[in-house]
């Protein structure tokens, strides 16, 4: 494919793009630049790539009327008229279905592969960080809570292995009688180091925040005193936390290890030095291209 081409069809795509909260394409408008131009063209659009697509989607468990949208449009056909088309809005997802199951010794279907694939891995790779991004505003959070539970507990007269008495009991209520020990294992925590709320994902360390908040709070209104008071409220708050987890069908000792988050943090400081280093040199440039043009 001449790199013409390939520009006009990459300019194309995105100009037949639409954007309402969610992007998507109408199959009118990507049929002839897929190469099914003309009636016969849609028609053999509709019969092979697009019915292949939703029964790909189906097979992988699907929801087909979320990707695949029937509508009708008004469309301008000439002298400021206008006529009602039947057509079909496509998500991203199903575009990139629609390619991956169209004629593949057809040029135009070969480069939308591509082209779908891309952006689709684009915004993967957007969601993930996003993603961890929400984990490590978790996990923050959780330290900032953690240490006004101990502080408040120290100013209660609880001692150091008090306070890790009280936190081990407010794990086992909220993984289900497990030890914190025992989810360590679980969770392949094996230096002696590592805390166990570094590997755990994102709904269980707010889980394990909100407990303790409640605690901090708790003890401060009813006044408690002492290790077994404290203890006993925090046990309760997390048992009722995993209560609430359970009854959607999330059991926390049952979710698999996230990333460590120590090795999430490094990725995301090497990230912003890139970054960084990016910027410093397009600025540098920017400078030598003025010094130069003065």
């Amino acid at each position: 494919m001449e790199k013409n081409h390939l520009t006009e069809l990459f300019k194309t795509l995105d100009e037949v793009k639409h954007q309402n909260g969610t992007e998507y394409w109408f199959a009118r408008d990507i049929a002839p630049i897929l190469g099914y131009a003309g009636s016969s063209g849609w028609q053999n659009f509709i019969k092979t790539p697009i019915n292949k697509a939703k029964e790909t989607l189906k097979t992988a468990g699907g929801n087909v009327d979320n990707h695949f949208i029937d509508v009708n449009r008004m469309v301008e056909i000439g002298s400021k008229t206008q006529r009602e088309i039947d057509d079909i809005k496509l998500s991203r997802y199903a575009c990139y279905l629609i390619a991956i199951n169209g004629d593949p010794r057809k040029e135009e279907i070969a480069f939308a592969q591509a082209y779908f694939v891309v952006r689709t891995r684009e915004i993967e790779v957007l969601e993930k960080a996003m993603l961890e991004m929400e984990r490590l505003d978790a996990r923050a959070k959780l330290k900032i809570t953690e240490k006004e539970f101990q502080d408040m507990a120290w100013s209660r007269g609880v001692n150091g292995s008090g306070i890790q008495q009280i936190r081990s009991m407010g794990d086992s209520a909220l993984f289900g009688g497990k030890s914190t020990e025992v989810m360590k294992s679980k969770l392949g925590i094996t230096d002696g180091k590592t805390p166990l709320a570094d590997k755990l994902p994102t709904v269980t360390l707010k889980a394990k925040d909100l407990a303790t908040a409640m605690t901090n709070e708790n003890a401060r209104q009813k006044n408690l005193r002492g290790k077994y008071p404290i203890l006993k409220e925090h046990f309760h708050n997390n048992k009722n936390v995993r209560e609430a987890l359970t009854k959607t069908g999330i059991y926390p000792e049952k979710l698999p290890p996230s990333e460590d988050i120590k090795q999430i943090e490094a990725r995301h400081r090497q990230q912003r030095k890139d970054l960084e280093r990016t910027q410093r040199r397009e600025l540098d440039a920017a400078k030598r291209a003025k010094k130069k043009a003065a």
